[in-house]
């Protein structure tokens, strides 16, 4: 079975130089919080779309299956399942309303899917073991990854054409989210570490959390250039915004740590907040 990358764990390709990079402080933010519906517990929440509907994946409680779901702004969940799945996730939906993600089918092989108005569309890297689809902008351009094992590619799609995405010094690349300028953040693995980049017109920028053991998952990013992203630890992942070239914590009071999953353009980021390893709630914010 072929396990899929979580928000807690990612790495890149040709890459340039990092920015000088501050200190992070913590960030003034306002959360509004959200439970999993009934019948079902978070599993991991993903990306906001501009309108505020956010994505990610649940828990059904009594099959233990894992299924996407998708959050409207006034908190309405709707579940879905890709056809003949055995397991689906939802990464990212843009302004238009596609959704894009990832299932595995029932021998566990991946594929890319978006969903549009309910159309659902397969995808499947060519010639690959497995694909996973994670980001869609606004024109339709999405990013994914491809391989299997401890290979694993990452890739851009833009009207039919494929651009590989391979960090140099990983094993595996994850390219997680796209802006409208093409702009793709994610991560990529080598050995133990996850290191965080930016890859625009064929070039990467390495921006890792100073000090961060574990490394740096990089998940979001919007049209101003504003990044989210996780620093790893070995059992969890704290939550941060990167904004010209300084990193601010995202912190809830009395969480023992927070995992984000996405930015929109409006700056509402979205993610998760854990009072335990079990005890979790979603959450929205805008932070200053």
């Amino acid at each position: 079975m072929a396990l899929r990358p979580t928000m807690l764990a990612a790495i890149v390709c040709m890459f340039s130089l990092a920015p000088v990079l501050r200190a992070a402080n913590k960030a003034s933010c306002t959360f509004d919080t959200f439970d999993a519906p009934s019948g079902y517990t978070l599993n991991t929440v993903q990306g906001i779309a501009d309108d505020g509907t956010v994505v990610g994946q649940l828990i059904e409680n009594k099959s233990q299956s894992l299924v996407g779901f998708m959050m409207s702004p006034g908190g309405d969940f709707t579940v879905y399942k890709a056809p003949k799945s055995s397991m689906t996730w939802l990464y990212q939906q843009n302004a238009t309303g596609t959704s894009s993600g990832s299932y595995a089918d029932s021998k566990y092989k991946l594929h890319g899917f978006t969903l549009i108005g309910g159309n659902f569309v397969s995808f499947d890297y060519p010639g690959a073991a497995n694909t996973w689809l994670y980001g869609v902008n606004h024109v339709g351009a999405l990013t994914g990854s491809y391989g299997s094992g401890g290979s694993i590619s990452g890739f851009l799609l833009v009207n039919g054409s494929y651009t590989k995405i391979n960090y140099p010094k990983g094993t595996t690349t994850y390219p997680m989210a796209i802006n409208d300028n093409n702009a793709i953040v994610g991560s990529s693995i080598n050995g133990l570490v996850s290191s965080g980049f930016l890859w625009q017109n064929n070039k990467f920028t390495t921006i890792s959390y100073p000090n961060s053991k574990y490394g740096t998952a990089l998940t979001g990013i919007n049209n101003a250039g504003v990044i989210v992203g996780n620093r790893l630890s070995a059992d969890k992942a704290f939550a941060f915004l990167y904004e010209n070239n300084t990193f601010e914590s995202i912190v809830y009071e009395g969480a023992k740590f927070e995992v984000v999953g996405g930015i929109n353009n409006n700056g509402v980021i979205s993610g998760q907040i854990y009072f335990t390893q079990t005890d979790t709630l979603g959450f929205t914010a805008v932070c200053k």
